[in-house]
């Protein structure tokens, strides 16, 4: 038993000294990422997204009152 503790020292030793220091570096800096927000160009694109869906609800609006002037039933199945 004692010989299979010693076997399980080393690999814990590399995992505890080795791993889990850059295992908390890297999901600290990635968190550090989420907290700063959006960058310019992200947000540049979220606005023309926003822009573009805001065209195309009016232009379903529109059409919605179209058809309803023309085909007075077409919303029943």
């Amino acid at each position: 038993m004692s010989e299979l503790a010693w076997a399980l020292v080393a690999p814990l030793n590399i995992f505890l000294f080795l791993v889990v220091p850059i295992w908390l570096v890297l999901h600290y800096r990635s968190k550090r990422r989420l907290d700063e927000g959006l960058g310019e160009t992200a947000r540049q694109r979220l606005e023309q997204s926003l822009n573009q869906t805001e065209q195309l609800a009016e232009r379903v609006t529109t059409l919605e009152r179209l058809l309803d002037q023309e085909v007075p039933g077409w919303r029943q199945p």
